[in-house]
């Protein structure tokens, strides 16, 4: 019995234990095919790391502060939200030196080459996002939700409020990222838009200060506290009893 070595890696250390027994053992029974190893294999660091922190997030009490960034924009309202921010996507590399180039061969050619005057897009990093907030530029603000350390954004939804600036929590710092050609992006920033999208930006920004800005249960409630199964039904058992014994205290005194 033969099998490929990608298909013993790809179903785990577990199959690979199972034909060293065959090759032990003629009398070994077949294996089951279809079954689920996963259950089985040793999964990577970073994903045990992010199972393990998704469930201590869910089973410690976390102060309102951290849980307000599990609290994020609908799906219908996000793909809104990108489909308006890819219209201001900035630049490429590519496309930067494409246009220096064209700039520099209609120098030489004797041209008047002038680049014409950069359109609004959108605005990314940190410090620039904050800088335009504090200076009341920024017309919406997008925060990831994933950002770790979390420390980093922690304080932009408080000050945001302060200032009275709209802004949202939208799941996954890639895709900001890829808003804006990086890898990752803890933030961006809308600035200004074009005319034909101010009505679109307008109902974006009533829709956030709706339910961010002004929500006050958002930045108020505290989150996580939430038991596994087991947990949950070692509970129920437990004050099923103790009604019981009171039940039965009860009885007796009357």
């Amino acid at each position: 019995m033969r099998f490929s070595s990608s298909w013993v890696w790809r179903e785990g250390p577990w199959v690979a234990l199972w034909l060293l027994a065959i090759e032990l053992d003629s009398t070994a029974k077949p294996f089951p095919k279809g079954r689920d190893l996963s259950r089985f294999v040793k999964w990577p660091k970073y994903i045990r790391l992010q199972r393990q922190r998704k469930v201590i997030m869910t089973r410690l009490k976390v102060p309102p502060a951290l849980a307000q960034f599990q609290k994020t924009m609908d799906k219908n309202q996000a793909v809104e939200l990108m489909r308006l921010l890819t219209k201001y996507q900035p630049e490429t590399k590519a496309q930067k030196t494409e246009r220096l180039e064209a700039l520099a061969r209609a120098k030489e050619a004797g041209q008047e080459a002038s680049s014409p005057p950069p359109g609004p897009v959108i605005k990314y990093g940190l410090k620039h996002v904050t800088n335009l907030i504090e200076d009341n530029e920024a017309k919406l603000v997008v925060i990831a939700s994933d950002v770790d350390p979390i420390e980093l954004v922690v304080w932009m939804p408080a000050l945001c409020r302060k200032l009275k600036i709209p802004y949202c929590i939208v799941k996954n710092k890639s895709r900001l990222g890829a808003l804006v050609h990086q890898k990752n992006a803890t933030c961006l920033a809308l600035t200004a838009v074009s005319p034909e999208d101010e009505a679109q930006l307008r109902n974006l920004q009533e829709t956030c200060m709706a339910k961010f800005n002004d929500n006050k249960d958002a930045f108020r409630k505290w989150g996580g506290g939430i038991m596994g199964l087991k947990t949950q039904k070692r509970l129920e058992l437990r004050r099923i009893a103790l009604e019981k014994e009171l039940a039965k205290k009860n009885a007796a005194r009357y």
